[in-house]
């Protein structure tokens, strides 16, 4: 988080701040929507489908694995990935909850 206070925030605002800014590209939400489609896990064909250059898409899916957000193996001279639906599934409930919380028509001026 550069050179922001991050101990003054809860673990929990940081690493919901970490994901927000792993989620602020559109080719990351692009690779995402890609792989929730696929039903298992995909060794290839994200460059083809995203339409970027193979180490740009390997940028955005290093971001994303860094994050949690994907899971990557190795399978002979290329890794597969699929979504890590662990992960995601608690960062839509801390996004649920944030912004049910914020959005309260109480809330609002």
């Amino acid at each position: 988080m550069g050179l922001t206070k991050t101990s003054q925030f809860t673990r929990e605002q940081n690493e919901l701040a970490e994901m927000a800014k792993a989620l602020g590209h559109p080719a990351r939400i692009a690779i995402l929507q890609y792989l929730s489609q696929q039903e298992s896990c995909v060794c290839g064909s994200i460059v083809d489908e995203i339409g970027l250059a193979q180490a740009t898409v390997s940028q955005h899916l290093k971001a994303l694995k860094d994050v949690g957000l994907i899971q990557g193996t190795i399978s002979g001279v290329s890794t597969c990935y699929c979504i890590n639906a662990e992960k995601v599934n608690a960062v839509n409930g801390q996004l649920s909850a944030l912004l049910k919380s914020c959005c309260s028509p109480f809330n609002c001026c």
